[in-house]
């Protein structure tokens, strides 16, 4: 157990600082960079899922428009 901790405690001290190295690049808090990671990933994934379903419809009214006819006599 303590090989777990080991390692987790490495990674929370040299991997994680993502975050705050990009706010101090920016000169900007910590805090509001990780809130923006937050916000930004609620914001993503609600888009995406609603960017599927605006596809969906369309290529659903594509279908019902152009259908596929099968001779020239269909017109």
């Amino acid at each position: 157990m303590t090989f777990i901790h080991n390692v987790r405690h490495y990674f929370e001290r040299h991997g994680f600082a993502v975050s705050s190295r990009l706010a101090d690049r920016l000169g900007m808090r910590a805090l509001n960079v990780r809130l923006f990671f937050i916000y930004i990933s609620f914001v993503t994934v609600g888009l995406s899922f609603a960017l599927y379903l605006v596809l969906a419809f369309v290529l659903r009214l594509k279908d019902m428009i152009y259908t596929k006819r099968s001779s020239v006599f269909d017109l």
